[in-house]
């Protein structure tokens, strides 16, 4: 197999954990987390028939914090929970059944089963596995990284993608809207009907010393905006003004990342969310995000309209695909 997964550590790590696992003093959660205070992110109810209102609160959760929660977003909450039953079932099948979606080796895809996403700073680990696949558009997806294994995998996941587009055009107005824009110009400055929805299981074991773990490291999303729901179990983090909260999220609300790309369409206005993810000592954490992305070979940079001799740009423009080599390699952007 070559590769050690995390879920098999696991399983052996009764109360340690290997040494490669423990994260350095400034990053260990029970040394860096603000004890005590939970960060109330946002809350932001989609159905208001007051759009201004809506827009004005996504504007403020967008600069101010970088991260808010929707509710009544139009997703069933059945759709939400096949999903999450389908993707939990995936990560119990045996290892051999989930290694047949593995990454190959070298791939330069981000698609498939794996451990490791990135080049890893000081050869510290993630106590996290993943599955990554595009749910769309329908010309990007590779079926070869869906599940056949639960049976209702395929069916499931694109009744989910198929009731995104309603938040993921709602969302881009209002952040369109917010910035002085025409309602469709953030989603056509991020590639319109030829974004990318791309899908990530994260799966974070239970873990035996918590304290000294990180199932993510600190990060801000390289998408546009990331949408995400999680399992019951709380384990989300965000950094305001240099300190780490726990960020205690809903029933039934997704949570919305602001991205690196929307970051450089609106000039810096909005901000993306630094933030990490917890691991549990009792209990398996699982995650959902979707990462709504430009296409690839798009080139992606601050919008014509929001830049001028008092406010000249503060990102260069580049490819999107460029910009994640140079962020999944650390390599200077």
């Amino acid at each position: 197999m070559g590769v050690e997964r995390v879920q098999e550590i696991a399983n052996f790590s009764k109360e340690t954990i290997p040494e490669e696992f423990i994260r350095t003093t400034y990053e260990q959660p029970a040394l860096t987390t603000v004890q005590g205070t939970v960060l109330e992110v946002p809350v932001i109810d989609l159905s208001d028939p007051d759009e201004e209102k809506v827009v004005r609160a996504i504007v403020d959760a967008s600069s101010n914090w970088g991260m808010f929660q929707v509710v009544n977003h139009g997703i069933p909450h059945e759709t939400v929970r096949k999903l999450k039953e389908v993707g939990k079932a995936f990560f119990e099948l045996p290892p051999h059944e989930k290694e047949a979606y593995a990454k190959s080796p070298g791939s330069q895809s981000i698609e498939g089963y794996g451990t490791k996403l990135q080049r890893e700073v000081e050869g510290k680990k993630a106590w996290v596995d993943h599955l990554f696949h595009k749910i769309w558009p329908p010309s990007e997806i590779n079926y070869q990284f869906w599940p056949k294994n639960p049976p209702s995998y395929r069916k499931n996941n694109e009744e989910y993608a198929k009731h995104m587009h309603g938040v993921v055009d709602k969302l881009f107005r209002c952040l369109s809207l917010g910035l002085g824009l025409d309602g469709n110009e953030m989603k056509e400055a991020m590639g319109g009907d030829n974004m990318v929805y791309l899908l990530k299981i994260n799966y974070y074991p239970r873990c035996p010393r918590p304290d000294l773990a990180l199932g993510v490291p600190a990060h801000t999303d390289m998408s546009a905006i990331t949408i995400l729901v999680p399992n019951d179990v709380q384990g989300l983090q965000a950094c305001k003004d240099d300190h780490w909260y726990d960020v205690e999220y809903i029933p039934n609300a997704l949570i919305v990342h602001i991205g690196d790309q929307v970051e450089i369409v609106s000039n810096g206005k909005y901000k993306s969310v630094l933030h990490r993810a917890k691991v549990n000592k009792e209990k398996t954490r699982i995650s959902w995000p979707v990462f709504v992305e430009p296409p690839p070979d798009l080139e992606v940079g601050p919008h014509p309209k929001l830049v001028n001799e008092a406010n000249p740009p503060k990102f260069e423009s580049k490819k999107y695909s460029q910009y994640c080599f140079c962020k999944l390699n650390k390599t200077p952007k």
